[in-house]
């Protein structure tokens, strides 16, 4: 599939195959804790019982920018939540890393981008960025209430930077909540996540 947008190399998109990730489809999702914008510890399991969205974030990546621009992603949110969902938005880039944030930053951007997460977390070194193999931002994934991953990958079917192309794509996140909530299977439970590469420190 062709981009719609020239992106500059140095911004380095990325198409990851979703079974190169080290969570699957289908299995539990690994527990992990970490801080959230506010400095206080977050834990998956703390959410037992409840649906829980991960979102991986990068402020100064374009294709994030066009998801929280067009109100992409903070409609999800804001839909999501209010609908009893547990909403993540993680950032695992490292200290002097292209879109690393503290927590004053993270809560900025948030309000500044009318967003709506359950919380913000801080993971500057990258554990559960790699406890995921998250790869670009965004990389999504829903958890069901039984702590099982039903859905990894894009955050929808269009691989581009183009808030045009928006009205052309599958929003994955909300019709994989939307099947779970009516005791379906998720119809994609997968797919090819894109963006930029997730800004590791190691």
């Amino acid at each position: 599939m062709m981009l719609r947008l020239a992106i500059p190399f140095s911004l380095v998109f990325l198409m990851i195959p979703a079974a190169q990730a080290k969570v699957a489809v289908g299995e539990p999702a690994p527990e992990f804790s970490v801080v959230d914008s506010q400095g206080k510890t977050r834990s998956l399991r703390e959410f037992k019982g409840k649906m829980v969205v991960l979102e991986w974030n990068n402020p100064e990546c374009p294709f994030v920018k066009k998801h929280y621009g067009s109100g992409n992603i903070p409609g999800q949110q804001q839909a999501a939540t209010k609908d009893g969902v547990i909403w993540l938005t993680l950032n695992s880039g490292a200290v002097g890393k292209q879109g690393n944030v503290d927590g004053k930053a993270a809560d900025a951007y948030v309000a500044a981008n009318k967003g709506s997460p359950t919380h913000y977390l801080i993971d500057k070194e990258g554990t559960v960025g790699h406890l995921y193999g998250a790869r670009t931002t965004p990389h999504m994934f829903v958890i069901d209430g039984a702590g099982v991953i039903r859905y990894m990958g894009a955050i929808d079917s269009v691989p581009s930077a183009d808030k045009a192309d928006l009205k052309d794509a599958t929003q994955y996140v909300p019709q994989a909540l939307k099947e779970l909530a009516a005791g379906k299977t998720v119809s994609v439970p997968s797919s090819e996540p894109y963006g930029c590469s997730v800004k590791y420190g190691s």
